[in-house]
C-alpha cells in the first residue's frame, strides 16, 4: 500500500524574507475587546520595549477597561522608561482613503502630540499609488528573552473593539482577529518591523519622524532569534511591492532573498494551503476577489473538499465597485459558480439590536483554517491589492490543538453551538447546515439560531 503524502510543509510559503521556525507558541485572540485587553496586559508587562505599525486610526477609539487612547497607551509605556516607537503610515497621494481615519503627522496631530507632551518616537511611512501600509503589529520587548508579537487585521475604531458574541450595544460591530506569538517567529515581526523603520519613505523629511529625526533613529536588526516557547510550527508572511527596501540585511536564518524584487509569500501560502487541503477550508475574510484564489477553490471542491467562506454580508466597497464594471464579469461568473456545489458556502454574520431589527456584522477577519491543522491569522485579504499592493503581514501555524480550538471558539460564536466534540468536517457541514436554514427563518421573519446565514455567491457584490 503506498504511503499516505505529508503535506506537512506543503502548506507553508517557499519563497519570502522568513523561513517556518519551530518551537513557538500561538494564542488567536477572536475579535477586538479581548484582543487590545490582551495587548494592553503585555504592553503593562513590557520592561524593555513597545514597538507598534499602526494602519486606520479613529478619532472614537479607545482600548477597552478604560486605558484610553493609543496614544494614553504609548505615553503611559513611555514614562516607565520603555522604548517606545510607532510606525504611522501617512496618507499617499491616490490612495483614495479618508485622511480623517489615520495619524498622518500633519500640523493638526504634531499639534496634539506637544499639548500631550508625548515622547514616545514616530516615523511616518507611505505606501505608493493608490496602495496603503497595511500591517497591524504589537512587538513587545523585541529581542529580548520575552519578546512577544501580536499580528492581526484589527482597526484602531470603536466598531472594532467588541465581544466575542457581539450581544452588547446598538452601533455597528466588526469582527476581526489577532494573533499572539512568541518564540523564533516573533523574531521575524521584530525584523519586519525593524526593516520597515529604517525604510520608513518619510523618515528624512522634516515632518517625518517625532519628536526629531536625532531621537527617532535608526534601529539594529536582529542577530538572533527568541528562544523556543511552545511546540507549533510557525512562518510569518509578507506583501512587500518591488523595490519597496533598499535594506536586504536578512532576518536570522531567513531565505535567501532579495527584498528589492517584492515579496508575495501571502499570495503563495494561501495557494498552497488550498491545494493541499484534504477535509476542509474554512476561510474569514473582508474580501473573496482574487481570480487564482477562487480558481483553486473550485479545484479543492472537485476533490471533495468542503468550503465555506465567512464575508461581508455588506460587501467591501472594492467588491461592489468592481461588481459594476463589465471586464469583471467573468471573474462574478466564476465567483458565482462556486455556488453550484452543494458543498460550498458563501456566509455572513448578524445580529438583533435593541430595538428588533436586524444588523448585518462587518466581517473584517483575514483568517483561515484548514483540515484542523493549519490556521492564517495577519492583515491580508484575498484580493488584488493585499496579495501584490498593500503592505501586509501574517503569519501562519501548524499545530492540531491550536488549530481545532481556534475553528471551535469560531464556531462557538457565529453558530451559538458547541462543536468541539465534531471533528473539522461535520463542524463545517454543521455551519453550512445552519447557515441555510437561517437563511429561510430570516426570509419568514423567523430569528434565527446563532449570527451566522448563507449568501448566494451568484449575486454577491450586487
Amino acid at each position: 500500500m503506498e504511503a499516505a503524502k505529508d503535506t506537512t510543509l506543503e502548506m507553508f510559503a517557499q519563497t519570502g524574507s522568513y523561513p517556518i521556525r519551530a518551537g513557538n507558541r500561538v494564542r488567536p485572540l477572536i475579535d477586538g475587546e479581548p484582543a487590545f485587553r490582551r495587548i494592553c496586559q503585555a504592553v503593562q508587562s513590557a520592561k524593555r520595549s513597545v514597538w507598534v505599525t499602526v494602519a486606520f486610526i479613529h478619532d472614537n477609539f479607545e482600548m477597552p477597561d478604560g486605558r484610553g487612547s493609543l496614544f494614553d497607551v504609548l505615553d503611559e509605556a513611555h514614562s516607565r522608561g520603555l522604548d517606545v516607537r510607532t510606525l504611522f503610515w501617512r496618507n499617499n497621494p491616490g490612495s483614495g482613503f479618508n485622511d480623517s481615519h489615520m495619524f498622518s503627522g500633519d500640523e493638526t496631530h504634531r499639534a496634539m502630540l506637544i499639548e500631550r507632551n508625548s515622547r514616545f518616537l514616530a516615523r511616518w511611512d507611505r505606501a505608493e499609488k493608490n496602495y496603503c501600509q497595511h500591517q497591524k503589529s504589537w512587538i513587545i520587548d523585541a529581542g529580548q528573552d520575552g519578546e512577544v508579537a501580536f499580528v492581526g487585521g484589527i482597526n484602531l475604531e470603536a466598531e472594532s473593539v467588541v465581544s466575542p458574541g457581539h450581544r452588547h450595544g446598538d452601533h455597528r460591530h466588526t469582527h476581526d482577529i489577532y494573533l499572539e506569538l512568541d518564540g523564533p517567529s516573533a523574531t521575524d515581526v521584530h525584523h519586519n518591523f525593524v526593516q520597515r523603520w529604517n525604510e520608513a519613505s518619510d523618515r528624512n523629511e522634516p515632518d517625518g519622524t517625532w519628536p526629531n529625526a536625532a531621537e527617532a533613529a535608526a534601529l539594529p536588526f536582529p542577530d538572533r532569534t527568541s528562544p523556543e516557547k511552545g511546540s507549533v510550527l510557525a512562518q510569518v508572511q509578507r506583501t512587500v511591492r518591488p523595490g519597496r527596501y533598499a535594506d536586504v540585511t536578512a532576518a536570522p536564518g531567513a531565505f535567501p532573498f532579495n527584498i528589492a524584487a517584492g515579496e508575495r509569500s501571502c499570495f503563495e501560502q494561501y495557494e498552497r494551503a488550498i491545494a493541499a487541503a484534504e477535509s476542509y477550508i474554512y476561510f474569514e475574510n473582508q474580501a473573496l476577489g482574487q481570480p487564482e484564489t477562487v480558481n483553486a477553490l473550485h479545484a479543492a471542491l472537485e476533490r471533495g473538499v468542503v468550503v465555506t467562506v465567512l464575508v461581508p454580508a455588506d460587501p467591501n466597497n472594492f467588491m461592489a465597485e468592481a461588481r459594476k464594471d463589465p471586464r469583471a464579469k467573468p471573474f462574478f461568473d466564476r465567483l458565482g459558480a462556486l455556488g453550484d456545489y452543494p458543498h460550498f458556502m458563501l456566509a455572513g454574520i448578524g445580529r438583533s439590536i435593541s430595538n428588533g431589527e436586524r444588523q448585518n456584522i462587518y466581517v473584517h477577519a483575514k483568517a483561515g483554517v484548514i483540515d484542523d491543522r493549519w490556521a492564517t491569522v495577519g492583515s491580508c485579504n484575498i484580493g488584488a491589492r493585499s496579495f501584490f499592493g498593500d503592505t501586509e503581514l501574517n503569519v501562519s501555524f501548524l499545530c492540531a490543538k491550536t488549530a481545532r480550538v481556534f475553528r471551535t471558539d469560531l464556531f462557538r460564536e457565529h453558530l451559538e453551538i458547541d462543536t468541539s466534540a465534531d471533528d473539522g468536517l461535520n463542524a463545517c457541514q454543521r455551519y453550512q447546515q445552519l447557515a441555510r436554514e437561517n437563511t429561510k427563518r430570516l426570509a419568514l421573519g423567523v430569528p434565527p439560531h446563532g449570527l451566522v446565514f448563507a449568501l448566494d455567491p451568484k449575486t454577491y457584490g450586487s
